[in-house]
């Protein structure tokens, strides 16, 4: 099982939101290693080993909020598609925006999957389940 371990990346700028992530790992008895960056520039500096923490280089998810201060998550996405080493690097959006633009954005920009925050903790909980399960599933090299 150690071979299938994920290193996943949340970026976060809200404290509740990362503790309700936190929370929701463990409710699910989720072990993969959960790294947090506050926003976008902060991510690109752990993603290119140059931040803390430092991220193993494989086996890498990112869970990316699109609402964040200096460098917001479209924005983000731009920079990580950009640069060769990080470009692989499977990104699912987990946000609070509806909005039409940014779905097509960040698809645009190549995301596994864009899932709107539930707003009640026990359907996060579930929505967290369902995540595992794809990402036990897929092949992450």
């Amino acid at each position: 099982m150690e071979n299938k371990m994920i290193n996943i990346l949340l970026i976060e700028d809200d404290e509740v939101d990362v503790m309700n992530m936190q929370r929701a790992f463990k409710k699910n008895n989720i072990t993969n290693p959960l790294y947090v960056a506050a926003n976008g520039l902060e991510a690109l500096d752990i993603l290119r080993g140059q931040g803390t923490p430092t991220i193993p280089r494989e086996r890498r998810l990112i869970l990316l909020d699109l609402n964040m201060p200096k460098m917001n998550g479209i924005e983000f996405l731009r920079e990580l598609r950009l640069d060769p080493e990080l470009k692989p690097i499977p990104v699912i959006v987990l946000t609070t925006s509806n909005e039409d633009k940014d779905k097509v954005e960040a698809y645009n920009l190549n995301v596994a999957g864009y899932i709107l925050k539930p707003v009640t903790f026990s359907n996060f909980v579930q929505t967290m389940a369902t995540l595992n399960k794809y990402w036990t599933l897929s092949e992450i090299p």
